[in-house]
């Protein structure tokens, strides 16, 4: 575990050194949507473009790993709703609790410190399920939070907003373009790609970083402070039960026949290992939810995390096996990507 710790430090590290330096007044927190412009539409489409256009389509778009991930993100917001639909938890704050439940950090953290710990290969997999929660689960939680209202017009409205933040976001595209040049052979010319390049190798600091200024700026913001019994149950669910539901569920499908290797496995794991995604509290605070909560769970599921996370990797270690063609190491005290 000590050997996965020390891979997986710097990504918390510089979480830590984002939310110093808006604790400390180092970054005034107007610079924050800068940091995430910068994140989202330029250095984190280029990352996940580099990927996809270099790992086969069948990894990248696994219809196995599509399937099995989007029945455990259901049964997360299904039952994290159950679990906190409450008298003072109504449909708005229950329905991003559970989007805080199902869905991880992927894009911000989990595609480069899976790279980091499995190597290339892992790309694959973690862009899948990025795929869905951006596409799926987000556009779901946001309607199911407008119920309270029990409005049609208004579920409908935002069932409507929810479809359009999808089309405008260039996640998802950027993915899909990947996943086009790989199944096409056809990538951009050499000072373009080289371009694409420089941003991609931004994408991983800039967003860790702008990961701890985002908590920061939204722990600073809230007011009276969440009870416990209100966020901790869910912080729980995202790191304990998300990744064994995703574990048990995978295991059951490869016991059934469904074409899903072991590496695979591992890797959706220890997505589903990842805290919290940070820009739920966005999303929260956009929709009128009690964003206050939500930072609460991203942010202790965070702090949390580099101990789960180091956990989960380690004791998948012994059947984590290295894929073919994959660059960095297995998830493991003996790979190379350990060692580094």
């Amino acid at each position: 575990m000590f050997e996965i710790l020390l891979v997986t430090f710097p990504f918390f590290a510089l979480v830590l050194c984002g939310y110093l330096a808006v604790r400390r007044n180092l970054l005034p927190t107007l610079a924050i949507p800068a940091l995430n412009t910068f994140v989202l539409f330029f250095a984190l489409p280029c990352l996940l473009y580099r990927f996809g256009a270099t790992t086969p389509i069948a990894q990248s778009l696994d219809p196995s790993v599509l399937g099995v991930y989007l029945a455990c993100a259901l049964v997360m917001v299904g039952l994290t709703i159950r679990l906190t639909l409450s008298a003072r938890i109504r449909w708005k704050d229950a329905a991003f609790g559970a989007l805080v439940a199902a869905f991880p950090n992927t894009g911000f953290m989990g595609v480069p410190l899976l790279v980091k710990l499995l190597g290339n290969a892992a790309a694959g997999p973690a862009i899948a399920m990025l795929l869905v929660d951006m596409v799926v689960t987000s556009s779901l939680c946001i309607a199911l939070s407008q119920l309270d209202s029990l409005d049609e017009h208004g579920t409908r409205h935002a069932a409507g907003k929810a479809l359009r933040g999808v089309l405008i976001n260039p996640l998802p595209w950027s993915i899909l373009l990947g996943a086009s040049s790989s199944a096409f052979g056809v990538l951009p010319p050499g000072p373009v790609m080289q371009t694409i390049g420089l941003l991609a190798d931004a994408a991983s600091p800039v967003a860790l970083f702008t990961i701890g200024a985002v908590l920061a700026r939204a722990q600073m913001s809230t007011g009276a402070a969440t009870p416990p019994r209100d966020f901790l149950p869910v912080v729980a669910e995202k790191l304990l039960l998300h990744p064994l539901l995703v574990l048990g569920a995978a295991t059951l499908a490869i016991h059934a026949g469904v074409p899903l290797d072991r590496f695979a496995l591992t890797a959706m794991v220890l997505v589903a290992a990842l805290p919290s995604a940070s820009n739920v509290v966005i999303l929260a605070e956009k929709f009128a939810a009690d964003s206050g909560r939500i930072a609460r769970i991203i942010l202790v599921s965070t702090a949390l995390a580099f101990l789960t996370f180091a956990g989960a990797a380690t004791l998948l270690a012994g059947s984590c096996s290295r894929a073919p063609g994959a660059q960095g190491g297995a998830c493991g005290p003996q790979g190379s990507a350990a060692r580094s």
